[in-house]
């Protein structure tokens, strides 16, 4: 103090609270939020819009019995949760013991999860109370084992849902990203979650950064034929001679064939052509109301209609052919129903991508052919099609914590740019499926396993046994595969009477199958094809690393090695089918 009496302290800012600038800035972001959620919500009432959000919540498609039983049986978890926090409150020494970090859990990457106390409680109370719950599912006496199945996978999801790092509150990597942008994060976030409402799904990356045709499905060629349920692209060769057995593809009719288009550095299509393959690749169209009535038969038929038309068009007597997962199990079908009318001479060899036929062990998405989630499916297919958004929820539940909730904090909470990565705006490019023939293959093959009764199927009026193929089969497996398990694949080799050849590729559904040599990636595993189970092939299997393309080919070529001048008909539009467009076409384009 001076002698004049007055305090001459200076006062300094206080630290922790904010500036009249940034308190400012908070303010402008909460303005700007109130008008983007209004402005959200007037145009959802403008286009009579409604909520759907339940319709993706994977607890409402578990049949009501195993559901009731969790209940009862979950208040136990949910009391020993609340001890557990009673305890920290109160610092009772006699807490129980949290158990040690998951350090490889992704999610809690941050240091503070770790570093910082409040932080590090949050996460130990999570990790016991999500283990608790798993383990309480498990000790459940009384349920058959399809229901146990259902009650854990529902565990599995509402673990993964009630984790802290989905809650801007409890996460510290989305406070400090909120702080340091002064709100921005937060708001750009809410952008992208109104943007996924009005889509009504949820995006992994920005939709318009990729555009088909242009910087994805950029192999040159021409639509040469097409009917009311595909297309048949013609690839342009690059070398001067081709095989003579030309090469047709069947991709998922539940997905853009483009997932073997990606880029050129990706696309099994382009490295193929540079194989010296002539290349034919279908394109499914995506189901309106004008497809309700197409049925398992419809699908079987295209597959012939596209074998018959390269012969002719190249006039040669048989074709190789790839089924891709559903496309495969298919084309299965399409082989018994040749063998039984004498006339499996049409297809030289097939390989199978990840693809099955017998469906005892096809892993998580058998609990989605309930009658609960059978009537669902005929309420969301009323138009006589399936939105394929809805069959693009179901995936991405079956990885909720990589596809669902990765996706919900870095967009939403974090408003982080959206990655430009091709394989994943492929994955959110839905195709709608035909309301009757979904149906009929959830019941018939997941369901009821039926395919591999000898006869219980007929195609086109003919009952089919796979026992009947003697077609030379490539079989190929991911070992990580959520999708088609490696167990249920196998079982093509216990259902085939042809020459047969397994291949176990590093990775699972979509990045064992897009491995191309270039990249250095994954490996595969090549054994004893005559194993009698798959333990025994994997016992004595021999790994190579990196892409598993070049062996396939060599397989390919040593079922005909014969080659031909890449011209006339080689040519796409150049034989008597001309050309109707450029590849990619327009079915793909089609929403």
């Amino acid at each position: 103090m001076s002698d004049t009496g007055k305090d001459d302290t200076i006062e300094t800012p206080n630290p922790f609270l904010p500036s009249p600038e940034d308190m400012q800035h908070w303010a402008s972001v909460i303005g700007r939020a109130q008008q983007m959620m209004l402005d959200y919500a007037l145009g959802q009432v403008n286009e009579g819009n409604t909520s759907a959000a339940a319709l993706f919540d994977p607890a409402k498609w578990i049949d009501n019995p195993a559901t009731q039983l969790w209940t009862q049986q979950s208040s136990k978890m949910w009391d020993q949760g609340v001890a557990f926090w009673t305890s920290l409150a109160s610092l009772n020494p006699m807490a129980p013991a949290v158990p040690e970090a998951d350090t490889k859990d992704r999610r809690f990457a941050d240091p503070d999860w770790s570093a910082n106390p409040v932080f590090a409680m949050i996460r130990q109370t999570y990790g016991l109370l999500a283990e608790q719950m798993l383990a309480t599912t498990r000790q459940i006496d009384g349920p058959d084992p399809a229901a146990r199945a259902k009650m854990e996978f529902a565990a599995k999801a509402m673990a993964d849902a009630m984790a802290p790092t989905n809650l801007a509150l409890t996460n510290p990597e989305v406070i400090k990203r909120a702080v340091e942008t002064r709100g921005e994060s937060l708001l750009k976030g809410l952008k992208h979650m109104l943007t996924d409402l009005s889509r009504g799904q949820l995006s992994h990356v920005d939709p318009d950064a990729f555009e088909v045709g242009g910087n994805i499905a950029t192999t040159p060629g021409k639509v040469i034929h097409e009917t009311d349920l595909y297309q048949l692209i013609h690839y342009a060769p690059t070398t001067k001679e081709v095989f003579t057995v030309p090469l047709i593809i069947f991709p998922p009719w539940i997905n853009r064939f483009y997932i073997l288009d990606l880029n050129p550095a990706k696309s099994f299509v382009a490295w193929a052509v540079e194989q010296g393959l002539s290349i034919f690749m279908v394109s499914w169209k995506s189901a309106d109301a004008s497809m309700s009535e197409i049925v398992w038969d419809d699908y079987i038929a295209a597959q012939v209609d596209a074998i018959d038309t390269v012969r002719e068009l190249l006039d040669v007597p048989a074709v190789h052919t790839i089924g891709y997962c559903v496309a495969g199990t298919t084309l299965a079908a399409t082989l018994a129903m040749l063998s039984a009318r004498g006339e499996a001479d049409k297809v030289k060899s097939v390989t199978f991508f990840t693809a099955q036929v017998d469906f005892e062990h096809a892993g998580d998405l058998k609990m989605f052919v309930d009658d609960s989630y059978l009537a669902l499916l005929q309420q969301l297919s009323a138009p006589g099609f399936l939105d394929g958004r809805y069959m693009a929820a179901t995936f991405n539940s079956l990885r909720g914590r990589d596809l669902i909730w990765n996706y919900v904090v870095s967009n939403y909470l974090l408003g982080n740019d959206y990655p430009p990565f091709d394989l994943l705006y492929w994955n959110g490019d839905t195709t709608n499926l035909p309301a009757k023939w979904h149906r009929q293959y959830l019941v018939d093959l997941y369901r009821d396993n039926r395919m591999v009764i000898p006869n219980s199927l007929s195609v086109m009026g003919t009952p089919i046994d796979l026992k009947k193929i003697e077609t030379p089969a490539f079989i190929q497996a991911g070992r990580e595969d959520h999708i088609a398990p490696l167990a249920s694949v196998w079982r093509l080799m216990d259902h085939l009477s042809g020459p047969k050849t397994f291949l176990l590729a590093g990775s699972g559904h979509i990045a064992g199958v897009v491995n191309p040599p270039a990249a250095g990636k994954y490996q595969y595993w090549t054994g004893d094809s005559e194993a009698a189970t798959l333990d025994d092939f994997v016992a004595g299997a021999t790994e190579t690393k990196g892409s598993w393309w070049p062996h396939w080919i060599e397989w390919l070529a040593q079922q005909d090695d014969a080659k031909t001048a890449a011209k006339g008909a080689r040519i796409p539009g150049k034989g008597a089918k001309k050309a109707i467009e450029d590849a990619p076409g327009r079915y793909v384009k089609q929403r």
